[in-house]
Parts: structure tokens; sequence; C-alpha cells
């Protein structure tokens, strides 16, 4: 390795099938960690000890400003250059309670190299130094129109901590975390309390930057098949041996025991209409030692899904019958020095606190006395087995993940960060601790004799939210108040000064300096798909013959075009009551143990795939990985789940939709762009409406109706539910889907020609699916802080034809127009559009502190395209920006689905390709003949709001209708 670094270690990861060194720079003291493998999907980060000491949120503004230029790359956000014109795997940075961290992948090389340039320069060198309006901009700052207006906080941190903190369940994570370590650097929000960012001055901020982003300080980790010399080489020739070794404090002490559990109460804001029965939460939490014993690291994690985590898991299902609140869920978080484990009952009674602890301490004593039930524990082992060895992490590179998970230890001790990666041995050691006791031994020393507990109490306040914001407002009312008229005019001039500054683009010059790909460095032609048809047992199968490492994934997929759509909600429900209840054989806790045992998973789902304007293809899947002497089994499970599943259990099925009920409550929230612009699209798509149906706004009403006049509506729930599970479960509908290399298809004739055999009789075939569609522009009110706020239409209705141009138009948009229209300027913490090949399209907001406004920037978005205008180089960005988004790297079961999916769409490799050569062959004239269509989108009026109460009644102008989200 480099001179310039001492080798601390080497070692064989097998688990990573390549080799680990951990080194020391020389001159610094920076560590180092390099895993060098076969895999082309590089990684790089740096991250850096970052304890918050208050609840400013400084590490998250931080995070946030360090990328907003640099002294090589001096351009105003260098990662929104990053993103238009690089062929990155991922490019992001990350805030955590006690580190920040920065990486970028990518399988280009020269693309790679380019990242970790750019990466490396603004932690070291930002221009924050040089330009305190980026704090304004990405913290917060005062924001005064004229002299007699009101003044407002605004900055992108300080909109997205009042979306974070208006999410009930990422408040109650906060205050877990400050019940068990309120004397470490845990006890502080490092995101930013909305109160507190405020009170964060430009010197504290810069004094964050020169303490913590120092190479002494520093975590830098390289991945993949590369050179490591060369990298080495640039990062200390370029960075390292411009500093010296610092002593940087950025220890703290552990939180120290408690002598006995403490409880804490806090409120959480509803709604003014909303009831406060049965909306309180309860957490039992204990802290779990250290994230340095790697044992109890990975034991506890199968612990867990034992007694609170799996299906009918024992605790759990205690709670459940008990009736404590709607929902019981567990967490684990063992990404902090003292890992926090909570169980957490959402919705409950006030009065219910004291069974839920008892509930919870009886279970657990009667377990650590009786031993917990073997084929549960096996079951939980292979659970987590089988996720480690697949280390499927779905559309993040593994190298990101393995290298994040790394500072789990290697943050709290510089010799070990491999210990949480070397999995194999500690699995073997678990397994023969399974049998003398081990696992019993921990319920009573973490969880039954550790006094270091907490108990959460989070009660409903009404009014709470405009309390908070009748506060905020009083307090810069007194501020203005306090300032002479000299002052008020300098404020005015500050924000016109800001927004001018935000206005003017960075210029020629400084844009050039961040290296660009060639667009010869990008591959012409699409990845092939790969759908070989065949036969097995009677049923067509779709074969997807890619290298799975000895796993077969196998999806069962129906086509639901028959189903009557009053029956569409119903299956929606299907796909949770599946797995979740008793069959005729066995009940759900030894069903699910079954499931475990024998396969990786198996999972009932639904989907609606576009195929052309008003047309579509609803799909209910059933699918499963398992590895290839399994595949019988998990047949017989799929039959079992499918056709033995009791669908009238009275008792679990409310349980079930208690689950269902706050899983949709918070989804539609904490995703509320995504909920708004779905419910925007299905005002004219049969599509997006169709998709409202199983789990949007109109799926909630379904559960919410059927929940809470549950014996009433009883019996139509059982009658629904066996309705669609034979309208759904024919043979005329149903096609396989199989990927894997290892065996042809007829592996599995007999076990596929046996399930066909069970299957309900095929009813007659309708003429595809109908659904009505309203424009109705509704405003949805929250007890939140923020807007997600969305307009849509479909181009086609006036005549215009897709063209992959469009694909290109999003990366314009997104990155330039909305970007600093609504996110540098309006401070919405996300922006997004997209155009449907079938002509769906839609613009929104994430956590935008704007309503009127933002509608007014749609409304100008069309003539943003008309005068567009771009040199070649600038031109040539978006379009490898527009191809790396399209060529994200896929696992082995990802690149099946696609093949899949295209077969069932009737996507051809020549549709593909034509949609790829337009991208290519995009120009500015094109982009700008696209105006019309723009237009089209945004002139067809559907608009949907989800937020704030008090902004959405005071723009009630642009709904239809306005009405309670919740």
């Amino acid at each position: 390795m480099n001179q310039n670094y001492t080798v601390i270690k080497k070692e064989p990861i097998e688990e990573l099938d390549g080799t680990g060194w951990l080194l020391r720079h020389k001159k610094t003291g920076a560590r180092v960690v390099v895993i060098s493998n076969q895999d082309d999907n590089k990684v790089f980060q740096i991250g850096f000890k970052t304890p918050p000491k208050d609840d400013t949120g400084v590490p998250h503004i931080l995070e946030h400003s360090v990328l907003c230029g640099s002294r090589e790359f001096p351009m105003k956000d260098p990662f929104v250059e990053l993103v238009k014109g690089s062929l990155n795997t991922f490019l992001n940075a990350m805030t955590y309670p006690d580190k920040t961290v920065y990486p970028v992948a990518s399988q280009n090389d020269k693309d790679f190299f380019n990242l970790v340039h750019v990466y490396l320069d603004a932690v070291f060198y930002p221009n924050i130094y040089q330009k305190p309006e980026i704090l304004k901009q990405e913290g917060w700052h005062y924001d005064l129109e004229s002299a007699d207006a009101p003044i407002h906080y605004n900055g992108v941190v300080f909109n997205e901590m009042k979306g974070v903190f208006s999410s009930p369940d990422q408040q109650l994570a906060r205050i877990i975390q400050k019940s068990l370590l309120p004397d470490t650097p845990y006890g502080f929000e490092s995101g930013g309390d909305p109160a507190a960012v405020p009170d964060l001055t430009y010197e504290g901020f810069l004094d964050f930057h020169r303490t913590y982003y120092h190479p002494s300080n520093s975590y830098i980790y390289l991945y993949g098949d590369m050179d490591p010399d060369q990298y080495l080489e640039f990062i200390h020739e370029h960075y390292l041996k411009d500093f010296g070794e610092k002593t940087v404090d950025s220890s703290w002490k552990p939180q120290a025991p408690f002598d006995k559990p403490k409880r804490v109460e806090e409120y959480y804001p509803i709604g003014e209409n909303d009831s406060e029965e049965e909306k309180t939460y309860f957490a039992y939490n204990a802290v779990i030692g250290t994230s340095l014993d790697n044992e109890l690291y990975l034991a506890f994690q199968i612990l867990n899904r034992a007694l609170f985590g799996a299906p009918g898991a024992p605790v759990k299902k205690a709670l459940q019958e008990a009736q404590i609140g709607k929902d019981i869920s567990s967490s684990y978080d063992n990404g902090i020095e003292q890992p926090v484990f909570s169980v957490v009952a959402q919705e409950a009674r006030e009065d219910q606190e004291e069974d839920f602890v008892r509930i919870i301490e009886e279970n657990l004593k009667k377990i650590a006395d009786e031993g917990i039930p073997k084929r549960s524990l096996t079951a939980a082992f292979n659970f987590y087995e089988f996720r480690y060895k697949e280390a499927n992490f779905g559309r993040f590179p593994k190298g990101l993940m393995y290298g994040l998970q790394m500072y789990d230890s290697w943050l709290y001790d510089d010799e070990k960060p491999f210990i949480h990666i070397k999995t194999n041995e500690i699995f073997e050691i678990l397994r023969k601790k399974m049998e003398e006791g081990y696992f019993e031994g921990l319920i009573r020393t973490c969880l039954l004799d550790n006094p270091h507990k907490s108990v959460v109490v989070m009660k409903p306040k009404k009014g709470l939210q405009k309390e908070k914001d009748q506060q905020e407002a009083d307090k810069l009312k007194a501020y203005k108040e306090s300032l002479s008229k000299d002052e008020i005019d300098e404020l005015v001039k500050e924000t016109k000064r800001l927004k001018e500054i935000q206005e003017t683009p960075s210029t020629k010059e400084e844009l050039e300096k961040i290296p660009v790909l060639d667009i010869e460095d990008i591959r012409k032609e699409i990845k092939p798909l790969n759908n070989q048809e065949e036969e097995a047992g009677g049923v067509k199968v779709l074969w997807h013959p890619y290298f799975t490492n000895q796993i077969c994934y196998l999806k069962l997929a129906f086509d639901m075009s028959s189903v009557p759509m009053e029956l569409v909600p119903y299956a929606s429900l299907l796909t949770e009551v599946l797995m979740g209840v008793d069959t005729e054989k066995r009940n759900y806790q030894e069903l699910g143990n079954e499931i475990s045992i024998e396969t990786g998973a198996i999972a009932a789902s639904m989907d609606v795939l576009p195929r052309g304007k008003d047309d579509f293809l609803p799909m209910f899947t059933v699918k499963t990985k398992c590895f290839y002497p399994k595949t019988q089994r998990a047949f017989e499970l799929m039959e079992e789940v499918v056709f033995e599943s009791r669908l009238d259990d009275k008792k679990r099925l409310k349980e079930i939709m208690g689950q269902i009920y706050t899983n949709l409550k918070m989804m539609l929230t904490e995703s509320g762009h995504k909920t708004a612009a779905n419910r925007a699209m299905s005002y004219f798509s049969g599509y997006a409406q169709y998709k409202e149906e199983i789990q949007g706004i109109s799926m909630f009403e379904s559960i919410k109706n059927w929940y809470e006049n549950f014996d009433e509506e009883y019996e139509n729930i059982v009658n629904g539910l066996e309705e669609a599970r034979k309208a759904i479960f024919q043979k005329q509908n149903l096609i396989v889907s199989y990927t894997g290399k290892e065996e042809k298809p007829e592996f599995m004739a007999e076990s596929l020609s046996h399930f066909a055999e069970r299957l309900y009789p095929d009813q007659e075939k309708t003429s595809g699916v109908h659904v009505a569609c309203h424009q109705r522009n509704e405003g949805f009110a929250t007890a939140g802080g923020v807007c997600y706020v969305a307009c849509a239409g479909n181009f086609m209705d006036q005549g215009f034809e897709y063209t992959g141009a469009l694909k290109v138009l999003q990366m314009i948009f997104s990155y330039e127009y909305l970007w600093i229209q609504l996110r540098v300027k309006g401070g919405a913490y996300g922006c997004m559009c997209s155009f449907g090949n079938q002509g769906d399209s839609m613009f929104v907001t994430y956590r935008d502190p704007n309503l009127t406004e933002t509608y007014d920037v749609y409304e100008h978005a069309a003539q943003f395209v008309e005068e567009f205008d771009a040199d070649e180089r600038d031109m040539k960005k978006y379009i490898i920006g527009t191809i790396s988004s399209m060529d994200m790297p896929m696992g082995p079961d990802d690149m099946g689905a696609r093949s899949f999916n295209a077969y069932l769409m009737g996507k051809t490799e020549e549709e593909l390709q034509k949609d790829r050569d337009q991208v290519l062959g995009c120009t500015k004239e094109k982009i700008r003949a696209l105006a019309p269509l723009v237009k089209a989108v945004v002139d067809a009026g559907n608009r949907c709001c989800i937020g704030n109460e008090e902004k959405i009644r005071h723009a009630e102008n642009c709904f239809g209708e306005i009405r309670n989200l919740l």
C-alpha cells in the first residue's frame, strides 16, 4: 500500500469476496479502510465524528452547506452539477446522531475519480468562509419582503425539519433517544429542532467546521475494483499532506447507566377536528450494551424478531390480544455507540400505560423462564442469515451499505471497522449458543434486569401546531419591534440581496471547473431484456436466466383486469391478510416460522403497470425467494397461504386492520409528495385512480371505515376477501416469472402443476378495467407545519406524443428551474416532476413552506421551457445525468423484474432503444419544442395539496374542496 500510510491490518473478508485493509495516514492520523474486490460499482466515502452540543442542527446544516461550492469547484452548487452530469450510482450526504457521511459511487472510472475529487474539496475547503449567504440559504435566515410585512424564517434545513417534527413517529424516535441518553450528544437533535435552528450563529457554524472537518477526525473508505494506490496517492498529495495532525475532541462519555427506569411524557400535535381518543403512543425502551459487542449486535436483531418482529411473535401477540393500541412495532437501533431497543404501541388509550408495561414484562419473564420456542428462534436466525448472505440492498450499492455498517464499530474503536461485516463466524457462534440458553439470558440481562430503561408516553394535543406557529410569530414580531427603522430597511435589503444571489447563475468559468464526461463514455445500447417463454406444469413461465448465487426468485403473477372494481380494495387488504392469519394446517406464528426456516420470504403485493393512455394492467403477485433445494417446499407454503388461509378470523382481522390503518396514516403524511401527486393524477387517470384504490387516500378511507365500524362491516369484509380470492386466483390469470440460472423451468413442473390444480374455476373474462375519474382539486389539511403541493395533467389529452426528450426535461426541471425557484429561493426540501409514457404527468414539492407561491412557479414552467437555452456542454451534462438515472445497477432479481414488467407492458427492446436514442440525441431545440406540452399539463388544472391546515384554508381559492386528511 501507499508509503504515506501505515498498514494497521490486512485480512481476507470472505463475506465481501475480497481483502480489507485498515490504514492510518502518517501525517494527519486520518483513518482509512480499503476493501479490494471485483465489484465494479466502486464506492468512496469520507465521514467525520460530528457530536452535536445543542439542537441548532449545525451538523445537518453543514452537511448541506459544504456542497455549495469549494476552493477548486467554486460554482454555487457542485452537488447539482454532479447530479446533472455524472454517471453516479449514488451521490448524497447524510447526517446521523453522531456522524456526518459523504458517499459517492460509480461504475465509470473517470466519473468515479471526478466524484471523489469534488467531495474531498467540498469537505476540506468549502466556500462557507467566503459566502455567509450559504448558511442563510441552507440553514436559516430572516425573510422580510418589505418594511411593513411580517418577518418569517426561511431556509432549506429549517423547513425540512419542520416536516420531520410534524411526524409523530419521528418525534417519538427523538424523544426515546433523549430519554435514555440525555447526557450524551444523542440527547440533542443533530438534524435541528425548528425552534432552535435560528439560534445558530455564523461564527458557531464556521467553528463547527473548523473543529470537526479535519483529516485527524476523518474516516475514509474505498471499496471495489480499482487501484487503491492511485486514490490513496491522490488523497494524500491533493489534500491530506497540507494538514498536520490535530487533537480533535470529538469523543464523549457514554451515558452512565440509570439506577432505575425513568418515565417521560410529551405531546404531539393533531388537527383541530381530530379526536384525542385512542391517539396516545407508548414506548418501552432500553439501552442494549455497546455496538462494539459484535455478538450482541447480531444476536439482538435475531431476538427482536423472535419476540416482537415475526408474525405471531409472542410478546407482540400478547399486546395485540390485550388490544393495546392499533399497532405494535419494535426497533433496534444499533448504529449508535449505545444501541437502543424500543417497543411501541401506536394510537392506544391513555389509560393503557400500566397494562402496556406489565404485559411486556410478564411475557418476557415467562419466556426467559420457560425458554424461547426453538422453532421461533431458528426461524428468526434463518431470516437474518438468508438476508446477510443474499446482501440485496435494492438500488443502493453493496459497497455503500457495507461502508455505512462499518461506522457502527469503527467510529468508536479505530481498530475495529470489520467486526460487523465478518458475520459468517458470528452466525456459527450464535447457532451453538442457541442451545445453551444464551438468548434467554439476553432477555434477563438486557431487558428484565436492566435499569437503563425508559417508558415514553406521547399524548395528542389539539392546537399544538398552532401554538408553536404562534410562538414563532410572536418571537419574530418582538424581534421586528426591537429593530430601528434603519435596521428594518437593512433587513429588507438583505432579503433582496439573498434572492439576487440565488437568482444569479454561476459563471461559465466556474461551471467548467467540474469535469464532464464525454457522450462517448456512455453506452449507446440498452441493457437487453431476458425473457424466455417456457411452460412448466401447464403454466406459462417467463424465465430470466441471470446468475443468482444459488437463489431461486419466483413470482406467481395474476392478471386482475377482470376483477370487479368493488373488490379491488378487498384485494389490497388480502395482500396483508395472507401470511397474517391462521391456515387450516397451523396458526400464523407457526406459518411465519415455516416460511423463515424454509425460504428467504413469501410475500403478496399488488401493482399497476401502465401500458398506454387509458390502458393499464393491475397484477396481484405472490412471490418467494429460496435456495434451489427448497423450491418444492416454497410452493407448498405458497399453496397453504393462498388456498388455506382462514379469512374469517374476526379477532385477527381487526388486529391486521389496525396495523394497516396506522401504517397508511404514517405513509400518507411522511410521503405526502407521493400521496398528493397520485391523488392529483387520479382526477383524470384510470391508472392513478386504481392505485388510489389500493394504496392511496381512497384505500385509507376504506380501511378507516372498516376498522372504526368493524362489527357492522365484518361480514362484508370476509365476503369481500373470499370473493376477491376466487376472482384473482384463477389459472387463466396466472403467469410465472422465474429468475435464476441454476435450473431450467421444468425443474418446478410438478410443484407448479400441483399449485395450478388448486386454482379456482376460471370465470368469464371482461374487457379490461373501467375506472371512473372526477376532477376534485382537494386540499387535505393536517397538523403538520409544511405542505406537499401537486399539480397534474395528461399531455396526450391535447394531442401530444411521448418522447425520450421528456426524460431530459425532467432532469432540467428538477435541477434547474424547480430547484432554483422552489428549493433555493422557496426553501422547499424537495421538488419533483415526471412525464409518463402514457401521458400522465405531474409536478410536486416535498416539505414546502409555501403553497400559492409554488403553484405560481408551476404556472410559469412552460415559459421557462419556451425560453430554455443551453450550450453544448450543458446539454451534454443533462443527457449524461439522465442516462445515469436510467442505468442504475440492478441485482439479478431486479433485472428479472425489469424484463418481466417490459413483457407485461408490451415494451420491446426496439421501443426501449428508441427512448434511449431520443435521450442521447436531445438538443435545446427539442427541449423548447416541449413548452406547449408542459403548458397542457399545468393548464389541465388538476391540483392537490396535503399540508398545514392554516395555509390550505388561506389558499381556499386553489381548491374545489378542503377536508382533513386523517
